[in-house]
């Protein structure tokens, strides 16, 4: 069915499990007759998308090979424009790292309408892997989740890790590091100096994935933890005191469904 006003709606798909997926998400994917869909998007979630609908696939990545961001913008106006009832589905949520506040912009100064359904962001999925709580009371007062990408064409400057780490330690905060593989050495030098070498740290691929691998050890071993283990992107690095409370829990089978 054509869509009577130009519409976007910006569908979180989660971390990659399937099951967890929102009922709001869902629905909003059995009515898309455009659905644009990310690299990190689990296959099976494409299972609730209509037969009639036209799925195209914007694949985007870090380190490897992407659709444009101008591009998937435009086409984003364009299809809704046309009437269509399109979905821009983007693994996570797509307001955590997601690109999902400038592409609110842009169709907003061009008229269109934006909805957002908020998805499980990865670095949450990660911590429940290997049943911790980023935020238990005995450990950790917050949160901060952070991107280790190194090129920012926001504007902003590099992330000052030395200063990060020292404010995590003093106000006792776990930081979750989004896009952190590549820059892991850097990463690991700029925390060294304001936080105990023997800060607990993991690193989390695939997270919610019934092929999720992780690796444990101790900050001053990050990048030598990452070579031996062999894990690759996308991960999540956790670092913090809470990884002390790690429950080891074996999560039910239903979480884990590839």
């Amino acid at each position: 069915m054509k869509n009577t006003k130009a519409t976007v709606t910006l569908v979180g798909a989660g971390p990659g499990d399937p099951e967890l997926l929102t009922l709001k998400a869902v629905r909003a994917l059995q009515q898309a007759t455009v659905v644009l869909v990310d690299d990190l998007v689990h296959p099976d979630v494409l299972g609730h998308v209509s037969a009639q609908a036209r799925i195209v696939h914007v694949g985007k990545r870090g380190g490897c090979q992407s659709t444009p961001q101008a591009f998937i913008e435009k086409l984003m106006v364009q299809e809704a424009m046309a009437g269509e009832q399109v979905v821009r589905l983007k693994g996570g949520d797509p307001l955590v790292f997601g690109r999902g506040g400038e592409e609110c912009a842009y169709l907003l100064a061009q008229g269109i309408e934006v909805r957002i359904i908020n998805g499980i962001t990865a670095g949450m999925a990660a911590a429940t892997d290997m049943g911790v709580a980023l935020t238990h009371r005995a450990h950790a007062h917050g949160v901060v989740m952070v991107t280790g990408h190194g090129k920012d064409k926001g504007g902003l400057p590099p992330i000052d890790w030395q200063m990060l780490a020292q404010s995590a330690h003093t106000c006792h905060l776990t930081l979750v590091i989004y896009m952190g593989i590549q820059n892991i050495a850097l990463i690991q030098q700029g925390l060294m100096m304001g936080l105990p070498p023997q800060t607990p740290v993991a690193i989390v691929e695939n997270a919610s994935h019934a092929q999720t691998r992780q690796a444990h050890g101790e900050l001053q071993h990050l990048q030598k933890l990452l070579m031996q283990s062999k894990l690759a992107s996308p991960a999540i690095i956790i670092v913090g005191d809470v990884l002390r409370a790690m429950t080891q829990i074996e999560l039910p089978i239903s979480t884990r469904q590839a």
